[in-house]
């Protein structure tokens, strides 16, 4: 690094600025999120098509989201150690597990039934 250069940041001057432009990053990120998204919304059209009061089938839609959620951080920390846009990964993790809140009452749906 150039002492001399004021424009020249390094990954850890990145990380405390929070000045972070990044469509393709940002693009798979919401690519993710959103096919996450529809798997999730398959298994609950599944779900409420073929057997309304199966537990095991409700679960797995809060199931998907929180796996996907979990591969978010895991996309967020390998774009972390490559000097990637991080955050947009913890963001999209964080919708996901929301998502799966909401259809934790799938499986209450189906015990109550």
């Amino acid at each position: 690094m150039n002492d001399d250069d004021p424009t020249e940041r390094t990954i850890a001057d990145r990380d405390v600025e929070k000045r972070w432009n990044d469509p393709v990053a940002i693009r798979r990120a919401a690519g993710y999120c959103a096919g996450m998204v529809a798997v999730a919304a398959t298994l609950t059209a599944v779900f409420l098509a073929v057997d309304r009061t199966n537990p095991f089938l409700a679960a797995s839609v809060p199931a998907v989201c929180f796996l996907g959620g979990i591969g978010a951080l895991a996309l967020g920390y390998r774009s972390y150690r490559a000097g990637g846009t991080w955050p947009v990964w913890q963001g999209a993790a964080w919708f996901l597990f929301t998502v799966m809140l909401l259809g934790l009452a799938m499986p209450m749906f189906a015990i109550r039934q």
